[in-house]
């Protein structure tokens, strides 16, 4: 059967964490190209948590059902809320945490930054640091003003949004607006790390194709530097180190940020 389409933003009852891992998160040995992707990332994360970027407290927003981007933020932040606009995402979430049976198998990434920190073998260690570190993990919408009504969440030293933002706006004016939402949430001085597809109009999920913003790396910049950030990294990941694959996402590129906080808006 042929996957559908989907017109609506955000997709909540459409979204299911355990598809979405299954198709974007699950390694072929033979095309190690998207785990390649991933692993880059993490290289990316641990230098940049082991040389400044630290503190009380990061915000992920968007978290989905994934743990991977806070292997080493959970060694640099005394605490970490995780956020997502999907229950079942919060839910799943959790349960890995747990590492509770029949969870997604994070084994493979967790073993390389556990070799990352110089700690080998030490998987059980770097699970539990994770669980201690993780003290909320919170419903939100990114389209509001206050993304997490009525709960009162403290601006953060460091927000983290990988690949969310692009979902959740409908066209760019909501996105400069979605990130002048969430960068209220960080002080000045504050680090933003932000991860999107550029190129993307959908994505695979089961057989619904869930839409996303098609965004560009020139547009991007220019509205977080308008939104009083000063980017200190960028690089896009382009198709000779990142797998697009057709079947599962019409992207071509994704870029990565590291931006800090200059100025509230």
């Amino acid at each position: 059967m042929e996957p559908s389409a989907s017109s609506t933003k955000n997709c909540p009852d459409e979204f299911d964490p355990q598809d979405y891992l299954k198709a974007f998160y699950t390694y072929d040995p033979a095309a190690p190209l998207r785990e390649d992707y991933v692993k880059k990332l993490l290289l990316k994360l641990h230098r940049i948590f082991s040389s400044g970027v630290n503190g009380n407290l990061l915000l992920d927003i968007g978290s989905g059902p994934t743990i991977y981007q806070h292997l080493s933020a959970c060694e640099a932040f005394r605490e970490i809320i995780v956020a997502d606009f999907s229950a079942a995402n919060l839910c799943y979430y959790e349960k890995t945490l747990k590492n509770e049976p029949g969870t997604h198998n994070w084994t493979p990434l967790i073993k390389f930054v556990c070799e990352l920190d110089g700690n080998s073998g030490k998987l059980v260690e770097k699970r539990e640091k994770l669980r201690s570190v993780v003290k909320q993990v919170l419903k939100c919408d990114v389209t509001k003003s206050n993304p997490f009504d009525p709960i009162v969440v403290p601006q953060a030293d460091c927000i983290l949004t990988f690949e969310c933002l692009s979902s959740a706006s409908k066209d760019l004016d909501s996105f400069r607006q979605i990130v002048k939402n969430i960068s209220s949430f960080l002080k000045i001085g504050g680090y933003l790390l932000f991860t999107d597809a550029l190129g993307c109009t959908k994505y695979l999920c089961g057989d619904k194709w869930l839409p996303v913003l098609n965004l560009n790396d020139k547009l991007v910049r220019e509205i977080i530097t308008e939104s009083g950030f000063l980017i200190e990294e960028h690089e896009v990941f382009t198709l000779e180190n990142c797998e697009a694959d057709a079947a599962l996402c019409d992207y071509n590129s994704v870029l990565f940020l590291l931006a800090r906080k200059k100025r509230d808006i």
